[in-house]
């Protein structure tokens, strides 16, 4: 399977980058076809494979981040440790350890697939719609992190106690809580009971 950025077969005539595609999914996460990355999530969106990634400490914190101030979706709230969209013919597994490394500058250790949830969130800031076939991974993190700038302005661990407080008072992610609530029964058997999670 190919790990290589799939991009549109050329630049425009302006000189602009090529087009990054996503690969387009049915209801069962069956491949369907491609469309280019900002076009698949302008409303109604069009349903496309993506994946979140949950990392832990050897305390059994969650690591989240929030999202650079630059990024075009979603800027400056927080999520989950890691998400992103495979190119297309890339194994989700794959792009998952792949776009962790390129924004945290870890690989995840003990990265499991922690099943997959379908979802339609609309984002009320930028009008852009996350139509997704998420598919989901927990696994650990035993290495500092180093944020990439250009897609994460901070990081942070936290327990269970300290993700609610901060969920009360800043803001996340439209897809957070969906991916996270999918996750849980992987999250528990990763971090055990006494984790909380």
């Amino acid at each position: 399977m190919p790990i290589t950025p799939a991009t549109a077969a050329t630049s425009s005539s302006n000189g602009t980058s090529p087009a990054i595609l996503l690969e387009l999914v049915d209801e069962e996460g069956n491949t369907i076809g491609t469309a280019e990355k900002l076009s698949a999530h302008q409303a109604p969106g069009q349903l496309h494979r993506a994946f979140s990634v949950f990392l832990f400490d050897e305390q059994g914190r969650l690591l989240l981040q929030r999202r650079a101030l630059g990024k075009y979706h979603s800027p400056g709230v927080w999520s989950n440790t890691c998400c992103g969209h495979p190119y297309p013919g890339e194994a989700p597994f794959a792009a998952a350890a792949r776009r962790t490394y390129e924004e945290l500058g870890v690989s995840p250790s003990l990265l499991a697939e922690a099943g997959t949830v379908r979802y339609n969130h609309p984002d009320p800031e930028s009008g852009l719609v996350e139509q997704e076939y998420n598919h989901l991974f927990v696994g650990m993190v035993q290495k500092p992190v180093l944020p990439d700038p250009g897609e994460i302005s901070e990081t942070a661990f936290v327990t269970p106690d300290e993700l609610t407080e901060l969920h009360g008072r800043a803001t996340f992610s439209a897809w957070f809580m969906t991916v996270l609530d999918a996750a849980r029964p992987a999250v528990r058997e990763l971090t055990g009971p006494a984790g909380g999670w």
